[in-house]
């Protein structure tokens, strides 16, 4: 797959802003920051159902550009509360315990949507799986 390859997932904030939901050049992979956000603009209530909404997102992009939450090498987690890392991390590890990845949560003052609890970005390696 030479060249830049990149997917959408629909969501409504990427026309908005301009980006890609993933990028894959060569064997590197780049997940935008993910939100629980449905495509059609809503929002589910809870930090559990958006991290398990953003991590179906992301996997799905994955999947497209020939990937997989076992080649992860760096999450990078935003909360809007702290004090839920450990339901967040909890959903991180059923999808990330294998991989292992680099990861960082951190606390931020808010999101680009008011409802917004929890963004994630991924970067993955094809063919770097144990």
């Amino acid at each position: 797959m030479p060249g830049r390859h990149r997917v959408s997932s629909d969501g409504p904030w990427e026309d908005r802003i301009g980006f890609s939901r993933a990028v894959r050049v060569d064997d590197h992979v780049w997940i935008s920051g993910t939100t629980g956000t449905r495509p059609d603009g809503t929002v589910p209530d809870g930090v559990e159902a958006q991290t398990r909404l953003a991590l179906g997102t992301i996997e799905h992009a994955l999947r497209e550009v020939g990937s997989s939450c076992e080649e992860a090498v760096r999450v990078r987690v935003f909360v809007t509360d702290i004090k839920e890392w450990q339901a967040i991390g909890a959903l991180l590890a059923e999808r990330f315990s294998r991989a292992k990845p680099a990861m960082t949560i951190v606390q931020v003052a808010r999101l680009i949507d008011p409802d917004h609890r929890v963004e994630i970005e991924v970067e993955a390696v094809i063919g770097s799986a144990d």
